[in-house]
């Protein structure tokens, strides 16, 4: 008994033993981390499944209703007058066609505000508020707006490139139109959307009657999201 007694109380010197980790509450073994784990999961779930079932209506939606834009073009344009005077003002008289096509069979569209705005070398010459209308599906309109009057142009390139155009007999105009628009599907209408159109034209200078060349369609551009 004394022997086994000795062998107990002499040093040992094998392999150290490491201490016991104590718990600390907080960690991802802990039920606090798993409970923050499902709730971060069942998130994700919710908005995966969200993004699906938006994606399938829209889907579903484009392939009952298969929307379209509006076309605009510019078909004609006389210009009768456009002439410096020595104070700087542009005199002009500027008189176009501006067709307007919805081809959509399900989708009609408000113009609750529709403005035309000319430009020479991205100076505004007048603005000519049309009158608001209603486009039903898969028709045509026709506007004319008219720009006459004068203007003060100034730039130090600008009589240069007037000189040139002048002596070709075409002039680069702009015409730009703002818009206030509501679609209509069935008796469901949107929200107002505000796009711009921008028309790039080349407007040929007509004389009594008389001009060197013929107009030429010009489809215009749109951004709903300006």
């Amino acid at each position: 008994m004394s022997e086994k007694q000795a062998h107990l109380n002499g040093a040992y010197y094998g392999p150290s033993i490491p201490p016991r980790e104590k718990h600390r509450p907080g960690r991802s073994g802990g039920p606090l981390g798993c409970c923050c784990s499902c709730i971060f999961g069942l998130i994700f779930k919710l908005i995966f499944t969200a993004v699906v079932f938006m994606g399938l209506a829209f889907l579903v939606f484009w392939l009952i209703v298969r929307p379209t834009r509006v076309k605009f073009h510019v078909t004609d344009a006389k210009l009768t007058q456009f002439n410096f005077s020595t104070d700087s003002n542009l005199h002009y008289n500027l008189a176009l066609n501006l067709t307007i096509r919805n081809p959509n069979k399900k989708i009609g569209v408000y113009y609750d505000r529709i403005e035309a705005t000319a430009l020479y070398e991205g100076q505004r010459l007048s603005t000519a508020p049309l009158t608001p209308f209603y486009q039903g599906h898969k028709t045509t309109n026709v506007l004319n707006p008219v720009f006459k009057g004068q203007q003060l142009i100034v730039g130090s390139n600008l009589l240069e490139e007037f000189n040139q155009q002048k002596s070709a007999g075409v002039y680069e105009i702009e015409m730009k139109l703002y818009l206030r628009i509501r679609f209509k599907l069935g008796r469901i209408k949107t929200g107002k959307f505000k796009p711009r159109i921008e028309c790039d034209l080349k407007v040929p200078f007509s004389e009594n009657g008389n001009s060197v060349g013929t107009f030429q369609t010009e489809k215009c551009s749109i951004d709903y999201f300006d």
